[in-house]
């Protein structure tokens, strides 16, 4: 009796199968490879033969190399605490009281967040250099005027900076408390304040820890600020700078062990702040969102004037820019009067910076948006161990400081087979490694937050998943795939930490024009590509916010 076999079913690849492993190969040679040749160039030196650890030795045994990794935790540390005593009162005020004008607040207060910290830094040297207005204006009368050189000016700049990020992140968590926690603690006799610091901080610290996680890192992987402002304070970024891109002190290899060194200790703050979250982690079921209490007269009044003075002083370098932007000097520095000179100048000279800005930043964020949308439905929906490992490798450049992922870059792709240096491919490319992480993680989360009935249902009625994917997923996807797009895009027009690494003569953008324009003492001209750069991050928030209705959320 002959027994028929039944044929094994043939494999055949799905679609999520090439957009698996296309964004594996992707990231292996453009995030790992790049990093692993950083780690081999950091074992080798010119000073000793084969395979050795003299440029870790050599990092951890003289001051003037050491010296810069401690200025960066100093710096990051203070930075921290200063903006979380900033962000976090102002958040809960904001999202308990009916202060005037709240709305008009919060946009400012993502504005000033959104410009590049570096700016920020050229608004206080006109304001308190040497020979800045405020620091002439206090010396004319007699009070020596504080210095905003040095560390105490970097902690300064960064603070009124990043302050946003815990206030952004805190209120966020404040919106969606459960009243009646608050409602149950005053009932049993808390006092006001005591309710708030057992109660209400605990509940919302895995929030404050996130924003107190991304100041943190981006104190850590700023250069321009440090750089403008540092004196001889030097951090581990411009001492890596200095190392790779000085004419006269080039050392590769100890660039490249610095960069591992500034890498690890930032994936060293990540796993502490991940234990401390998961050890602190409340749930709520926000039912019952807590109400805005209504304040009249001199207490609404009061209530609002600290929060309007601290988001005025730190708006105020866009505001000094916008103005600077309109003076003339001669080269003595004399002002030749109010004009549009400025932007004469720049329209000539630096017209190729401006355009390459946005046609880079454009090409990035198109393919930002299809890899989000892509791999945000791949982490989420098709869980495996590929996905989670796409999900850690998009992420990586979190915790890669910018002149990190430049170096990366350079030493990957500055020979055969492929040659990328100086070309406007690696700029591109270093924008979407950067910037990915954002949308991905933000797609990531609306995804979680969306029913797979919807998805489901579209199937059961015949609808292929292919098509119900591109139909129905990928469109419900778009709000929250484009809150992290907005922050890609602002981020990347305003990329200054890679792009300083990687430009060239015919690839030099508005931010790395805008530092040499400061470097060269040229306030006007830089001025006038700050103004740029700032108006094209408010009009993208407003035309996000209008297109949206005011539902995209920063971070």
């Amino acid at each position: 009796m002959k027994v028929k076999m039944k044929k094994a079913q043939k494999w055949h690849p799905t679609f999520w199968f090439w957009v698996q492993l296309l964004t594996l190969i992707a990231l292996f040679i453009f995030v790992i490879y790049p990093f692993y040749k950083i780690i081999t160039n950091s074992i080798f030196s010119d000073k000793a033969a084969g395979v050795t650890g003299y440029n870790f030795i050599r990092f951890f045994t003289k001051p003037y190399y050491y010296t810069s990794l401690l200025h960066s935790l100093v710096v990051c540390l203070f930075t921290v605490i200063f903006a979380t005593l900033v962000g976090v009162p102002v958040a809960y005020v904001m999202t308990r009281y009916n202060i005037a004008g709240k709305k008009l607040l919060h946009i400012f207060i993502i504005m000033s967040l959104m410009s590049p910290p570096f700016i920020g830094a050229y608004s206080w040297i006109i304001l308190m250099g040497r020979a800045g207005l405020v620091t002439r204006a206090l010396t004319a009368i007699g009070f020596p005027a504080p210095t905003i050189y040095g560390r105490n000016g970097i902690i300064f700049v960064f603070t009124l900076h990043l302050f946003p990020y815990i206030y952004l992140y805190t209120s966020s968590a404040m919106n969606s408390i459960d009243s009646s926690l608050e409602e149950a603690a005053e009932n049993l006799g808390m006092s006001k304040a005591r309710r708030i610091r057992t109660v209400t901080i605990p509940v919302v610290m895995p929030s404050i820890a996130a924003g107190m996680i991304m100041v943190f890192m981006t104190c850590l992987a700023d250069f321009g600020t440090p750089m403008l402002l540092g004196e001889g304070y030097t951090v581990l970024p411009v001492m890596i700078y200095n190392e790779y891109m000085s004419e006269s002190a080039t050392n590769p290899y100890m660039a490249s062990a610095m960069s591992v060194i500034i890498v690890a200790f930032s994936l060293g703050v990540l796993l502490f702040q991940k234990k401390v979250v998961d050890k602190k982690n409340y749930m709520m079921s926000s039912l019952r969102p807590p109400r805005e209490e209504k304040l009249h007269g001199a207490k609404r009044f009061f209530a609002g004037l600290w929060i309007y003075i601290i988001v005025f002083i730190a708006f105020l370098p866009q505001i000094v820019v916008i103005c600077q932007s309109f003076i003339e000097r001669s080269f003595s520095g004399v002002v030749k009067g109010i004009n549009f000179n400025n932007y004469r100048s720049i329209a000539g000279k630096l017209s190729r910076n401006i355009r390459n800005t946005y046609v880079f930043s454009l090409a990035a964020i198109v393919f930002i948006i299809i890899i989000g949308i892509l791999a945000s439905y791949v982490i989420v929906r098709r869980k495996s161990k590929t996905s989670a490992l796409i999900d850690l490798l998009i992420m990586f450049p979190y915790v890669l400081p910018g002149s990190v992922l430049g170096i990366g870059l350079i030493v990957a792709f500055n020979h055969k087979p492929i040659i990328l240096v100086g070309t406007s491919a690696i700029m591109i490319i270093s924008y979407i490694i950067r910037k990915i992480p954002y949308t991905v993680r933000s797609g990531s989360a609306f995804l979680y937050q969306m029913d797979p009935f919807i998805e489901e249902a579209s199937i059961n009625l015949g609808v292929s998943p292919m098509k119900t994917f591109f139909t129905v997923t990928a469109r419900m996807m778009l709000p929250g795939i484009m809150s992290g797009a907005v922050l890609s895009w602002i981020t990347c027009i305003n990329e200054l930490s890679s792009s300083i690494m990687l430009y060239s003569g015919k690839t030099s953008t508005i931010s790395v024009a805008i530092y040499q324009e400061v470097t060269r003492m040229s306030d006007g001209t830089a001025g006038a590509l700050a103004t740029i750069l700032t108006l094209t991050t408010m009009i993208s928030l407003l035309i996000v916010f209008r297109l949206t209705k005011g539902k995209v959320k920063i971070v």
